[in-house]
């Protein structure tokens, strides 16, 4: 029973439009993080699947060294993986950065490598510049993606901070 209650939700995080999920509806927003003035929330933007990620302490003071949890399964093998990021503000363009993640001769994580089908969960320090987050609202668009730019994850992001 319990293989059977894991396939069935598994499926569900897989198809969201074959269990009643998607059929031109969204995923559902995840809360990131929310505490004294500051509220982080995503929603994936991947139309066949959703994914998990989490921050450990929220603060407007961001430290240069934060906890997170991500977790999903993967559609595609990860030989190289890559993470694109656009932050915006007022409909103006802030930041655009990239960054590679995974490279065939310079793996920075242990799931550099994994294959389709199995599972990335990767819960650890990530190194950033050290920054209070003025007030406002900025919208984050996050993409993970393969060598051959196949989606991993994909995600629209909302920090509001007062």
């Amino acid at each position: 029973m319990k293989g059977f209650t894991a396939a069935v939700f598994l499926g569900t995080l897989i198809f969201p439009s074959c269990s009643g999920g998607s059929g031109g509806r969204a995923w559902p927003t995840h809360t990131v993080c929310s505490d004294s003035g500051l509220e982080v929330l995503y929603q994936s933007c991947d139309p066949l699947q959703d994914f998990g990620f989490s921050i450990e302490k929220c603060s407007k003071q961001l430290k240069s060294n934060i906890n997170i949890r991500f977790g999903i399964i993967l559609r595609e093998d990860i030989k190289e993986l890559f993470l694109d990021l656009a932050l915006m503000s007022q409909g103006s363009s802030v930041l655009n950065f990239s960054y590679p993640i995974c490279e065939v001769a310079l793996p920075k994580f242990s799931f550099c490598g994994r294959r389709k089908g199995e599972q990335i969960y990767y819960a650890g320090p990530v190194n950033n510049p050290e920054f209070t987050i003025p007030q406002g609202e900025y919208q984050i668009l996050l993409e993970l993606y393969t060598e051959k730019r196949s989606t991993v994850a994909c995600a629209n992001a909302t920090i509001l901070c007062s």
